[in-house]
């Protein structure tokens, strides 16, 4: 089995922090999530997140007008500047303070950072004649504000810039000494500025403050101000002057972010109760308010046509982009605001279903990364989810009862309760789909239901202490139970004696699970164990000692170092690969283990995260954070806030779960679920920092040929003709799209070259290919020579088409077609 797994995707969170950006071509979407960002492709309904990781929560990212750099900034100031094509890090950065606004210059060639009352200009790193050693050069550095400054905006120019500050005022800078220029102060708020912005013509300025005022500025005389004929010869001094002002009268709510676009001066704002307006300037023309979210708006955006309106709410973690003019939703995607507990694959790998505390059941696309579906019936935390063969969902929940889904329709059909209330933590269903059976900590019986009628079917007794784990064979000859009571009991639920047999352990044990070929059994106990059974003869095969493998990471509150902690060491989740060879576990710790089921050998251990954010991902603690009092980092200085609302704690006293948002409590690391996908090419984890998809084909497309070569007709033919690099000229054809070259190209191919050509094909050419080939098949004479392109491509990469069959669906229905037209044509033959 190949084990070179790496990070793929991170789904189950969709915002968490900070701003959000759209790329020049406003079809995609950049969100930060913790410690890295995603992109979310809105036209193509598709995800990635970036490789890259901070050591703590990104506070705001930017992206270059080229679209080719990606600049983010965690809460340290600490910054990580990317290749935003390549998505490979380019330099690691300093700013060695706080950052709260970073914005390129609208031609790319600087960036402006707020850090604090200060606001530095660097130049962009450029391939320029004399290449430059340090990728970061300060420009200058303008300081005059007495407050932090909240927000950055460029002119359309990029010689001036603006700023606006806690200080009450906003401040125009040039980013040269330009003649004539005298930096100016606009002081005419009572409270924070939020933002301020040029007008498309730089001849007015629109400032907007906390408390719902709009001001337009214009440079002119005084306002309001007579003159008589003899001060009319007279030359008036001209400066910045309020000429308008307008107020939001949104009830008390604060602006807690604005943007503005100037192309069609359009102004939307985010107010603390969760509803944005949308107003036209300069007249001031309200075009619609909507209630989005019941917690504020943290940051809104508006791409460069000025078509969507991109909104971020940390507090529940949700993330929408509306389309203003048809009054709809481009995508609106929440993740679970509460921890995860469990996470299962379905039959075809194309979706990941995640449980949580706060009751909801997600369905994830898993190509797209897209929420599909949320149920949210659970009254109660839901604890376990299972797949069925006939692709129907079954869940427990703390609510006492198990519901089983229908994933065709959406809807809940059935509710499974015991007699009297439980709440049931573990789950399993038979192969059929008949069986379900459930256990709980509550009570030592395991719980059977009959799923078509519904009924109670058996109370299974014999445990002494509640169960933990349950697991049905694959074969679906035997059911399985793991209990605290340090005993395993496998029960054949379907032979008339109804018999279980106890299989004695060292510790209480967490999980029990089969393997695919149902002939043996892996068992995860307290102390740190994996133990290896074959169920026919209830034999030991052997057993890993894992204590040291996941032992890791050391909490803020901890007494004890992280080697000798106990928590930490024993693995509460375990599974299978798909062939059976390899054993994937994790616990409450940073680490997923990877082990070989023979040898009993760590294969591998995937770190989590590193995200300081979270408790448990630091082996030692930092001494200069440790004071007096305590670490620094459990000292409540909320009351110090300079802000009214953020001095107000509205959180319940003694409170350590639920509102994870809040960061009252800092969330600890842990890994809740782990399932291998059916293919067994990737594998997923359910943790604090959300859903993380782990796969062996995440490399990078890159097609060498989109960069600037001479791809013309002539140059296709000569690389056909005269060099015979058929696959050089294969990918030129496709580059131009013409179907004679293409024709030519295929039909040119000698018969040997054809698997070297398929096999280094670039795959963003694959689905283009089978297309091709498959007309070409139907159409022309040469029906060998058709199947030996097809065979090599499914030979080379038959492995990537099953993985993506979402992309290649409609190309593989047109193979499938071609092929049975061809065999029934043969057939009458």
């Amino acid at each position: 089995m190949k084990v070179g797994f790496n990070f793929s995707n991170l789904l189950g969170t969709v915002y968490c922090s900070g701003n959000l950006i759209f790329t020049p071509d406003g079809n995609s979407l950049l969100s930060p999530v913790g410690n890295k960002v995603t992109c979310f492709d809105l036209v193509n309904n598709k995800s990635f997140t970036f490789g890259f990781e901070h050591r703590k929560n990104i506070a705001r990212i930017a992206l270059s007008p080229q679209g080719t750099l990606l600049l983010s900034v965690d809460e340290d100031g600490r910054a990580i500047l990317t290749n935003f094509v390549r998505r490979t890090v380019l330099h690691h950065f300093n700013f060695k303070s706080v950052v709260h606004d970073i914005k390129f210059s609208s031609d790319g060639t600087h960036f402006a950072a707020a850090t604090g009352r200060k606001t530095e200009v660097w130049r962009t790193p450029s391939y320029t004649e004399e290449r430059e050693f340090a990728p970061f050069v300060k420009h200058r550095e303008y300081t005059g504000h007495f407050d932090s400054v909240n927000q950055i905006e460029w002119s359309g120019d990029s010689r001036f810039f603006i700023t606006s500050s806690k200080d009450l005022t906003a401040r125009v800078w040039s980013l040269n000494p330009t003649e004539g220029f005298v930096p100016t102060t606009l002081s005419s708020h009572k409270d924070s500025v939020v933002g301020a912005w040029f007008s498309k013509d730089q001849e007015k300025i629109y400032t907007c403050s906390r408390d719902g005022t709009l001001c337009e500025w214009q440079y002119t005389t005084k306002p309001g101000q007579e003159y008589d004929e003899e001060d009319m010869d007279q030359e008036q001094p001209e400066r910045w002057y309020v000429v308008n002002r307008n107020y939001f009268l949104q009830n008390n709510a604060k602006v807690k972010c604005a943007t503005f676009h100037k192309e069609s001066n359009l102004l939307v704002v985010g107010f603390s109760t969760g509803v944005f307006g949308l107003y036209e300037l300069p007249e001031f023309n309200m075009i619609h308010t909507l209630s989005i979210s019941q917690n504020g708006i943290d940051f809104v955006t508006i791409n460069t046509t000025g078509e969507w309106l991109a909104f971020g709410a940390s507090k529940l973690g949700q993330l929408l982009v509306w389309e203003w003019q048809s009054e709809s939703y481009v995508i609106k995607q929440q993740g679970h605001f509460d921890a995860m507990n469990a996470l299962t694959y379905s039959p075809d790998g194309q979706r990941i279903v995640t449980a949580a505390d706060d009751g909801r059941i997600k369905v994830w696309d898993a190509t797209s990364g897209f929420c599909i579906v949320t149920f949210t019936e659970h009254t109660a935390g839901v604890t376990a989810c299972q797949f069925s063969v006939r692709n129907l969902l079954f869940t427990a929940s703390l609510d006492g009862s198990v519901r089983a889904w229908d994933l065709i329709r959406y809807r809940n059909f059935k509710t499974f309760t015991a007699p009297s209330r439980l709440q049931f933590s573990s789950l399993a269903v038979d192969s059929s789909g008949e069986i379900v059976c459930a256990g709980s900590l509550d009570s030592f019986d395991i719980h059977l239901w009959n799923v078509q009628t519904g009924q109670l079917l058996e109370r299974l007794s014999g445990h002494d202490g509640p169960i933990s784990s349950l697991s049905f064979a694959p074969g679906g000859s035997s059911l399985v139970s793991g209990s605290w009571d340090r005993t395993v009991r496998i029960w054949s639920i379907f032979t008339r004696t109804q018999t279980s047999e106890p299989l004695q352990q060292q510790s209480d044990v967490l999980s029990v699970i089969h393997r695919p070929d149902s002939k043996q059994l892996t068992v995860s106990t307290l102390d740190g164990q994996l133990t290896f059974w074959e169920i026919e003869n209830a034999e030991q095969l052997g057993h890993i000692d894992g204590k040291k493998d996941i032992s890791g990471g050391r909490k803020t509150s901890d007494r004890m170092t992280a080697a000798n902690n106990p928590a930490t060491k024993h693995f509460n989740t375990i599974a299978y690969s798909a062939d059976g060879t390899c054993v994937l576990a994790g616990g409450n710790s940073k680490y997923i283990c990877l082990y070989d089921v023979t040898s009993g050998s760590l294969v591998k251990k995937f770190t989590v995260s590193v995200n300081l954010s979270i408790d448990g991902t630091q082996e030692f603690l930092n001494s200069k954070n440790l004071t007096e009092a305590g670490p620094m980092e459990l000292i409540d200085d909320q009351g110090e806030a300079s802000d009214l609302e953020d001095r107000i704690d509205r959180t319940l006293p003694g409170a350590s779960r639920g509102d994870m948002s809040a960061r009252k409590v800092r969330p600890e690391i842990r890994v809740t679920g782990i399932s291998f996908s059916p293919t067994g090419r990737s594998f997923a984890a359910a943790t604090t920092e959300g859903l993380l998809i782990y796969s062996l084909d995440n490399t990078m497309l890159f097609d060498p040929f989109d960069l600037d070569v001479d791809v013309t007709p002539a140059t296709t033919l000569y690389a056909l003709k005269e060099e015979k690099d058929y696959l050089k000229a294969l990918v030129m054809a496709f580059r131009l799209n013409e179907k004679y070259l293409i024709h030519q190209v295929y039909e040119s191919t000698p018969v040997d070259d054809v698997p070297f050509v398929v096999g280094s094909l670039p795959r963003v050419y694959l689905s283009r290919l089978l297309r091709f080939v498959t007309a070409f098949i139907e159409e022309g004479p040469h029906l060998e020579f058709g199947l030996v392109w097809v065979e090599a491509m499914f030979e080379n990469h038959g492995a990537w088409v099953k993985e993506n069959r979402a992309e290649c669906e409609s190309e593989m229905r047109r193979v499938v077609r071609c092929l049975k037209r061809v065999q029934n044509e043969v057939a009458r033959l």
